[in-house]
């Protein structure tokens, strides 16, 4: 396996010298300072690249360029923005890095209700609270038909907290949902993110998910001969919200993905921590499948909340991030999957430790929540571990 980590540029707290000190030999960034829909050039690319390298590592996987909101809508001039996103996958690979981590998640990248959630041994971690995001949607944000998208005891759970909760409480929550999480590709303030909502009003899943194969359509192409390989990260988390559409959640959305373009170019990253939280995904058996366009691994955990009438059920658990080797996906399955496919290519894929758990002096420190020092190490010691365990077994 490619141990590599997530770096979000100089002004990162975790330093590259942190990173290579943690056993990383590759990273995975972006030019994050670049806008939306602007085109990456070649001299960014390699005044990047360069920094990277001086620290002994390499630029393994771009994440990610991000895709414009017009692209996503079908509307006017999408075409252009498509083409200049792929002049800046062609100006990374020009450059020696092919791997491109991209999303197709209207409006947020990612979302999670509380950024600290403190665990019983002191350890902080990610948390996604349906009932939080309820009272967010009802309450604060008032989306208009919100009301049909929870259930009775949900709302009545959402009211009660929302009037217990003081100033500060609901302006943490307005942050953390909105404002934008680390990595994200924007942020807003509840006014336009209810304007980006209202231009999702007329499209559905199915025009969602056509817009995405057109988009590979009109990229694709002009990918050809260059050794790109995209790779679709799923939806965080894997169902919709806010009633926006969702088209990268599920086993069979992962198989219509994969027909929409026969090229190797097509392909996803296997995010287990995304596709972890829906109980119906079999991870070993999607990674089986889709392995032989699986380009880059994002290896983490969730613990799902048991199943309670204020939780809506299946069709929307609360979860928290686990440590790499608990919570609810068999890690030690994946990884054995995983050896098997690097087994069969001849070359190993490039992972990443994801969403660790804050410990010891991250506590003391001011981390980006997700994305701390050691439990990021911790997490990739314990795979690292896992996978030389397998090797040694035989059960790869």
């Amino acid at each position: 396996m490619d141990y590599t980590w997530r770096w979000f540029g100089p002004d990162d707290p975790v330093s590259l010298a942190d990173v290579r000190q943690a056993g990383a030999t590759g990273i995975v960034t972006a030019l994050h300072q670049i806008p939306n829909g602007a085109l990456w050039p070649r001299d960014q690319i390699m005044e990047r690249r360069a920094m990277i390298e001086a620290a002994g590592l390499r630029w393994q996987v771009v994440e990610s360029i991000p895709v414009p909101e017009a692209i996503k809508l079908g509307q006017d001039g999408w075409q252009e923005l498509a083409d200049t996103w792929a002049e800046s996958a062609l100006n990374l690979a020009k450059c020696g890095i092919t791997t491109i981590c991209y999303n197709f998640m209207p409006v947020l990248d990612w979302t999670r209700t509380h950024l600290r959630h403190v665990m019983d041994d002191g350890a902080e971690c990610l948390r996604f609270d349906r009932v939080e995001l309820a009272l967010f949607d009802l309450f604060i944000l008032k989306r208009i038909g919100a009301e049909g998208d929870y259930n009775e005891d949900t709302r009545a759970e959402a009211a009660r907290r929302f009037a217990t909760m003081d100033d500060a409480a609901r302006t943490a929550l307005v942050d953390t949902i909105i404002a934008g999480l680390p990595g994200s590709e924007e942020s807003y303030t509840l006014d336009g993110f209810r304007a980006q909502i209202g231009q999702y009003q007329s499209i559905s899943a199915a025009q969602l998910r056509q817009h995405l194969h057109q988009f590979l359509d009109r990229v694709i192409p002009q990918l050809a001969g260059s050794g790109v390989r995209l790779a679709i990260h799923p939806d965080d988390p894997p169902r919709a919200l806010f009633g926006l559409p969702r088209v990268v959640s599920t086993a069979d959305d992962l198989d219509a993905i994969a027909q929409m373009h026969s090229d190797p170019a097509n392909g996803f990253t296997f995010c287990a921590g995304s596709l972890g939280v829906r109980a119906d995904n079999d991870l070993p058996a999607i990674l089986r499948k889709h392995g032989a366009r699986v380009y880059f691994l994002h290896l983490r955990n969730t613990l799902r909340d048991p199943v309670s009438p204020i939780s809506d059920g299946a069709t929307g658990e609360s979860f928290q991030e686990a440590a790499h080797l608990a919570g609810n996906t068999d890690m030690t399955a994946l990884v054995a999957e995983v050896l098997r496919i690097e087994d069969a290519r001849g070359q190993p894929l490039p992972f990443r430790p994801d969403h660790g758990h804050a410990l010891q002096s991250d506590l003391r420190s001011d981390y980006r929540p997700g994305y701390s020092a050691v439990g990021r190490l911790r997490g990739m010691a314990e795979i690292r571990g896992l996978e030389h365990a397998l090797r040694w077994s035989g059960r790869s």
